[in-house]
Formats: C-alpha cells, structure tokens, sequence
C-alpha cells in the first residue's frame, strides 16, 4: 500500500506537473526567447518592484520620519 503511494507521487510530478517543463525542453531548441519568457516576466516584475521600493524608502527619507538616531532601537 505503502509502495502504490509512492508510485502515485511519482505519476503525479512525472504526467501532470512536470509535463509543462518537457514542453520548454523541447521548445529551448526552437526559440530560447520564448522558453524562458517566465522567467524574463519574472525578471521585469522583480525590476518594477525595487524600483518601486526604492522610492518608497526615498520618499520617507525626504520626509524625515525614520528616527535615525543610535539609540532608536531598543536592542542597540
């Protein structure tokens, strides 16, 4: 019983959740743009979002609100 479920994760990864990346596999060999599109989304998102927390940050700094102060912290 034991064995059948084992057996039933390894059907699992192997016929439904891997199956997608076969298809990039085979597609890296047409076109390597479009095989890793994800991961150049992935890239610009990533990009979008420090270039958005950057500002964030640089917008408080202008507004003084961070108490820079040594002490600030109690565990300093």
């Amino acid at each position: 019983m034991l064995r059948d479920f084992f057996y039933g994760i390894e059907d699992l990864f192997e016929t439904i959740l891997i199956f997608p990346m076969n298809d990039i596999a085979k597609l890296e060999l047409e076109n390597w743009w479009i095989a890793n599109s994800a991961t150049w989304l992935f890239v610009v998102i990533g990009i979008v979002a420090f270039v958005y927390w950057m500002g964030q940050l640089k917008k408080f700094n202008d507004n003084n609100e961070e108490n820079k102060t040594i002490s600030s912290h109690s565990f300093l």
